[in-house]
């Protein structure tokens, strides 16, 4: 099974704030959506970027690029 991780960037001196307030907000999509293989969390690239990402099975990628439009995407490799 292909992975893919779904981005979102933030940045200024709140984006650690909005990365973590965006992640939970895709936590909560991954239950409504009760998409299985999928997790959300942040990552932190420098003092003024954050980003909050989703990781899914890649069969879903046209979908939630349209519904979720993150900045950017990558395939998943468990690193």
């Amino acid at each position: 099974m292909e992975l893919i991780k779904l981005i979102w960037d933030f940045r200024g001196p709140d984006a650690a704030r909005i990365a973590t307030h965006h992640a939970k907000h895709l936590t909560e999509f991954i239950q409504a959506e009760n998409l299985p293989n999928s997790k959300s969390g942040t990552e932190s690239h420098s003092e003024l970027h954050h980003s909050a990402f989703m990781i899914t099975e890649g069969s879903r990628l046209q979908d939630l690029r349209e519904r979720l439009k993150p900045h950017r995407g990558q395939l998943y490799t468990g690193t």
